[in-house]
């Protein structure tokens, strides 16, 4: 690991709520997911770099499909990861290696890689997740007017059916990005035997950045 991250870059716990603005406006995604940890890269004169956020995954069939009902309540989900663009190389790396020291353990990660996006992973190739391929093909629904919104919001719980009657001419669906699925054992290593996933080769390719330009108003330690 570089000497310039090692010595001048710090990571710390943060509450949650001091990551809503890089999440809403500097990651891709523009939502806040599930938050039950948040960490934040600090440099050399404290001010807030980046933030990494863990969380329950929303699928339980996740859950319980990586090594089974027995360990479901391990599962841990890193949601959210976005940096400034003036951060030095292998800051992601360095960052995620981190906070992974940081959690209570024992957990058992899971992340992904959006292939929409251009995003292979080499992040959490470089700290040594185990890959598992592509997530299922799926079709997720939208409303027209609604488009803004994650389908989880309207949808949580309804069947299809439930949802044409609520929304009629409105719903349609689209198909889900397939991204790429990583999983590491985090203070767990034997729980590898019991992986549902088969591990695979890693994936490579030519890897896309999205816009993350913006500067969010509170970059500061918060005391």
């Amino acid at each position: 690991m570089p000497k310039v991250l090692k010595f001048n870059y710090k990571v710390r716990a943060i509450p949650s709520e001091q990551t809503y603005e890089w999440l809403l406006k500097k990651h891709y995604a523009h939502r806040i997911p599930s938050i039950s940890y948040a960490f934040g890269l600090y440099d050399k004169d404290n001010i807030l770099q980046g933030v990494c956020c863990f969380g329950t995954p929303a699928s339980s069939t996740l859950l319980t499909g990586i090594c089974g009902k027995l360990y479901a309540d391990k599962v841990l989900e890193l949601n959210r990861l976005v940096l400034n663009e003036n951060c030095p190389p292998n800051s992601a790396s360095y960052f995620v290696s981190r906070c992974l020291k940081l959690l209570p353990l024992p957990k058992i990660i899971v992340s992904y890689a959006d292939s929409g996006q251009g995003h292979i992973g080499y992040v959490y190739q470089a700290c040594n997740f185990i890959y598992t391929g592509l997530s299922s093909k799926f079709l997720d629904p939208k409303v027209k007017g609604l488009e803004n919104q994650h389908h989880a919001t309207y949808a949580h719980g309804l069947t299809n059916k439930q949802l044409k009657q609520k929304f009629g001419d409105k719903l349609y669906y689209v198909e889900r990005n397939r991204k790429h699925r990583y999983i590491y054992f985090a203070g767990c290593p034997e729980l590898k035997a019991e992986l549902k996933y088969p591990i695979l080769p890693y994936p490579k390719g030519n890897s896309k950045r999205y816009d993350a330009s913006y500067s969010p108003q509170v970059q500061g330690v918060l005391l």
